[in-house]
């Protein structure tokens, strides 16, 4: 199943132990069907010695709105910071906050990612491993950063890059539920094939980032919301230079993620041998060495997995630019200092919805959503974010949960030479059952 491939949330479930030591091999499912894991997942700390630090951690952690309070889920943020509890209650704070702001609770219903992630980002899950983690593919050696770039806007990257993640929790829960085993890990096998310097320094024109930074990103992003998720990753087709880059990923990586990470050149019967020992053939495409197929015979499992490719130029959104609809106001934001406007919307009624989109000429522009209290103090709904409105409309919404001020500040002051024409519609929508 291609990640593009849209995952609906089921509940998460719970398990009351994370399986400490070797077990016999014996078949791969029982008379119920249920998937039997050939091997077991240490844990990597002493659970004795953890009970106290997670105790301490449940205390100073009881304010949170947490969907899932196991030891399990609390243990994961306590290994990631070496069972440092105030660290670890701050790496969990930032990640709620970062979940709050990109909408990850609901991501996988309120987005579907457009073609060209579906066509030429390559991330795939075929199966599982022989611990019953499931095995995700992803072909980054072959995938044409720059077009996918080109072909996006920041808020898509981030909307994407939120949901992919979120994904990868779905598919664990689904083949728990599935199989009847229990973990909370999966594994990663990517292929490096074909990867050069241009895949890190490519940066369209008018792009966001470069390609090196857009991986980076995706990283640093899985590490820090998702701790002690990913059981094994294997790096094939490793180019000479990719030690170099190793250097700047191995910062983000704590301590006990580091092992987990096998790295092989382009022997491929070296690598084959890495993955078989770790996951079993049918459960892998033919085309890295297992034995699986598409039903049409294609080794390269294409129902279950792209492998990057060249994107069509017809993607890139400088070839789409948005038009302004009749309803839509005009605004002239000037360049640098004084670079600043602020709308305002009266909300008089509990549960009102503010809607708006916007657009703008002459590049993009930053913008942030807040309200003020009777304190006259600020608080961010939609934190500064830069948007590129120029190639694509922006569009949001908010529920006002207090009646209020709802300010929208747009910000050109970073700009020194170009001002911007914001073309904008912003409406208050009260509830339906309001008088």
């Amino acid at each position: 199943m291609s990640v593009t491939d849209v995952v609906r949330p089921v509940q998460p479930i719970s398990f009351d132990q994370q399986f400490a030591g070797e077990v016999p091999r014996y078949v791969r499912s029982d008379c119920k069907n249920n998937y039997k894991p050939k091997l077991s997942i240490e844990r990597g700390y002493d659970p004795i010695k953890a009970e106290n630090a997670i105790e301490q951690f449940r205390n100073a952690v009881k304010d949170f709105d947490l969907k899932d309070s196991s030891d399990e889920y609390l243990v994961k943020w306590l290994i990631a910071q070496d069972f440092d509890v105030a660290r670890a209650e701050k790496m969990l704070r930032q990640s709620l906050e970062w979940r709050r702001i990109n909408g990850a609770d609901g991501i996988l219903d309120s987005y579907t990612p457009s073609e060209v992630f579906k066509q030429y980002f390559s991330m795939g899950h075929v199966g599982l491993d022989k611990f019953g983690c499931p095995v995700f593919v992803c072909a980054l050696g072959k995938m044409d950063l720059k077009g996918l770039l080109s072909s996006m806007t920041k808020k898509e990257y981030y909307n994407f890059l939120t949901w992919m993640t979120e994904t990868f929790v779905a598919v664990i829960t689904q083949e728990n539920n599935r199989t009847g085993y229990r973990t909370k890990k999966q594994t990663f096998i990517i292929d490096l094939d074909q990867f050069s310097m241009r895949h890190l320094v490519s940066k369209p024109v008018g792009s966001f980032m470069n390609a090196g930074a857009a991986i980076i990103t995706i990283i640093q992003t899985y590490l820090v919301n998702y701790p002690d998720q990913f059981r094994r990753v294997f790096i094939i087709n490793a180019p000479a230079m990719f030690p170099w880059l190793f250097g700047f990923i191995k910062p983000l990586l704590a301590q006990n993620d580091v092992p987990k990470i096998k790295i092989f050149g382009s022997n491929k019967k070296e690598w084959m041998s890495a993955l078989l020992e770790e996951i079993e053939s049918d459960q892998f495409p033919s085309y890295y060495g297992g034995s699986m197929t598409d039903p049409g015979g294609d080794p390269k499992c294409p129902s279950k997995l792209n492998l990057g490719g060249e994107v069509p130029r017809s993607f890139y959104l400088r070839k789409n630019p948005p038009v302004a609809k009749d309803n839509m106001e005009t605004l002239s934001i000037s360049a640098g200092v004084g670079g600043k406007k602020k709308l305002e919307c009266n909300v008089d009624v509990i549960q009102s919805t503010i809607r708006w989109e916007f657009m703008t000429e002459g590049g993009d522009i930053s913008y942030r959503v807040y309200t003020k209290n009777n304190k006259n103090n600020s608080d961010d709904l939609v934190p500064h974010c830069r948007v590129d409105s120029h190639l694509v409309m922006e569009e949001g919404q908010i529920s006002c949960d207090q009646p209020g001020k709802y300010v929208f500040e747009f910000d050109n002051s970073y700009s020194y030479l170009r001002k911007k024409k914001l073309r904008y519609h912003i409406v208050v929508e009260q509830p339906e059952n309001s008088q």
